[in-house]
């Protein structure tokens, strides 16, 4: 993953990198920091709901427009005297922003897997039911499967309103809102030390099945896979629009093809984002002058100071790199964060994309490390919009073919 250089995000003593993504590989259990007291960890615990509502760029859409808190967080916060209690504080603290693209920078082995990155079912709710939106295309969910359209009523036995009720009760929350869907998906991606056991309901009654979670097993893949057939060349993104080297990949693959010959781009597997670099680096090939492409707002600067502040990012043409021929784009469920951003950017520069919903992921993440004993949290702190002005994560493709 590619990290920007430290960016101010405001006048508290508080170290912010700009992130573009959410990191799909965390630290399991990093170890604290030496030398430190206490207090060091209580004070960085009491600092962090200021931080969170100084800088998060969601706030007005968390019930009643505030930092989330109850009397169990207060009382949870108020225990913090080491590492553990903290990050596990810090957990609860992310987790009640009920936003996939907010997270801690290290965590513990049985911690829920993160949404999408491990994410292999997609849960929306429909009236009072949890229904399946989406199943990772190859995925573990698949090849048991999984299938559209069908009901999952109970999660290691429990019925599934009963366990999002619960997630969020042990934090003194209400289920409201967006918190209901969002835990259901944390849900059923299950624990990342364990196997998932979920029961689902069809027009044939009902199943249960046991799942390994997505952490068992992450088999090493090249960044690109490059299929040809008819005349025209596929390139499928294999989650890796956060590692820098995919530039000089998908350079060598554009050198390949014939210059009038179709392209498709496929982005529908990139789940953890990635970086607006590569971005750029892959609109570049098919513009010929400088082209908008999104759109940033820094929320936390209009709160300091009175004046709101927002840009528009452009695409580049690259010298000696352009593909006159026709390109599309295919996105997906798992089409996260940057992945996103290159979906609305190849339909601002007049491509066609399809792909139906995306995973629709927050504004461009920061990252945050606490003051006293460096422990990260990351969450987005800029709101990220089409050139046209709508919210990139409410952004719904035309379905493909």
């Amino acid at each position: 993953m590619s990290f920007h250089p430290a960016t101010p995000i405001s006048r508290r003593t508080l170290t912010a990198t700009r992130y573009l993504v959410p990191c799909a590989f965390l630290l399991l259990g990093a170890a604290p920091a030496p030398d430190l007291s206490s207090a060091d960890y209580a004070s960085d615990a009491r600092s962090l709901a200021r931080l969170i509502a100084d800088n998060y760029a969601y706030l007005d859409d968390l019930p009643g427009g505030a930092v989330p808190s109850s009397p169990q967080l207060t009382a949870e916060r108020d225990a913090v005297h080491d590492h553990d209690s903290l990050l596990h504080y810090a957990e609860d603290m992310i987790a009640a922003l009920a936003d996939h693209h907010a997270l801690t920078g290290s965590s513990f082995k049985d911690d829920w897997g993160i949404v999408p990155s491990y994410a292999d079912i997609w849960i929306v709710k429909s009236g009072d039911a949890y229904v399946v939106d989406a199943v990772k295309d190859g995925s573990i969910a698949a090849k048991a499967g999984v299938r559209v359209g069908e009901r999952l009523v109970k999660a290691d036995g429990q019925p599934i309103d009963a366990a999002v009720a619960v997630f969020w009760s042990r934090m003194g929350l209400q289920p409201v809102g967006e918190r209901a869907p969002f835990a259901a998906r944390v849900i059923a991606t299950g624990r990342r030390d364990r196997p998932r056991v979920l029961t689902f309901a069809g027009p044939q009654g009902e199943r249960t099945l046991t799942l390994d979670s997505l952490y068992k097993d992450q088999p090493d893949r090249p960044a690109l896979t490059v299929t040809t057939a008819k005349g025209v060349t596929t390139i499928r993104f294999n989650n890796s629009i956060g590692d820098l080297g995919t530039i000089k990949a998908f350079d060598a693959v554009m050198a390949s093809v014939p210059a009038k010959a179709p392209v498709v781009i496929d982005v529908s597997d990139v789940p953890s984002g990635g970086t607006t670099a590569i971005a750029r680096a892959v609109m570049g090939w098919f513009v010929t002058r400088p082209m908008p492409y999104q759109m940033h707002q820094l929320p936390s600067e209009e709160r300091e100071t009175g004046i709101r502040r927002q840009w528009v990012e452009y695409v580049l043409p690259r010298v000696g790199k352009y593909h006159p021929g026709p390109v599309s784009v295919r996105a997906g469920r798992w089409t996260g964060s940057m992945g996103e951003g290159l979906a609305v950017g190849f339909l601002a520069i007049g491509k066609p994309v399809c792909g139906g919903r995306m995973a629709g992921l927050k504004g461009a993440v920061y990252d945050f490390d606490l003051p006293k004993t460096g422990l990260r949290v990351k969450f987005p702190a800029e709101r990220i919009y089409t050139v046209a002005g709508a919210p990139r994560e409410k952004v719904v493709l035309p379905r493909c073919g």
